[in-house]
């Protein structure tokens, strides 16, 4: 009976398994993301997550705890030296699966699975924008008022040429007017 069993053997046996995860695991630190089933992608997240939080605390044991899992000494560098600045002030959670759909060898059902901070789509570090201060007070802010000063005139400048325009033809009589003006001035 396999009561109160939970692991997920994924059809292997317990060498082919940990060789598994460690060869995906190191596929992941590598490319950053990987495509898989959705069963191997669950199994390598519970297998890779203590790695990522291991390496947080650049230490020799550290160190020596993540080679035992990934068995790649430049994987292991790779690790310590890039991902491990990345996620650093992240409490957990630091893989992401996307379902992809379905295999169509055998339905199985495939997904991506990715870390976090390493997709530009979803984090804001590539799409920064620079915002300006705009008050009157600070030296440097006006610059800022200047450019906003000179697209508030060029709109109000339309809307006064416009205005202007409706003011002097109420201003002035209409040629009609002063025909009829003239006529009358005319006969008299």
């Amino acid at each position: 009976m396999r009561h109160g069993k939970k692991f997920n053997h994924l059809g292997r046996q317990t060498a082919h398994r940990k060789a598994m995860l460690s060869n995906m695991a190191s596929s992941l630190l590598l490319h950053k993301r990987i495509n898989t089933t959705v069963e191997k992608a669950k199994a390598l997240r519970v297998y890779v997550e203590p790695i990522l939080t291991r390496a947080k605390t650049d230490s020799t044991h550290s160190r020596r705890e993540a080679f035992k899992h990934l068995q790649n000494k430049e994987i292991v560098t790779e690790l310590f030296r890039d991902i491990a600045p990345k996620i650093a002030d992240r409490p957990g959670g630091y893989t992401r699966i996307i379902r992809l759909g379905y295999r169509l060898g055998d339905n199985a059902e495939m997904c991506m699975i990715e870390l976090v901070d390493f997709n530009e789509l979803y984090t804001n570090e590539g799409t920064k924008k620079t915002t300006t201060r705009r008050s009157r007070r600070s030296g440097g802010a006006k610059k800022a008022d200047e450019t906003s000063a000179t697209e508030a005139t060029s709109e109000e400048g339309t809307e006064t040429v416009e205005a202007t325009a409706v003011d002097q033809a109420e201003e002035t009589p209409s040629t009609e007017e002063a025909a009829d003006d003239a006529t009358e001035t005319e006969e008299k």
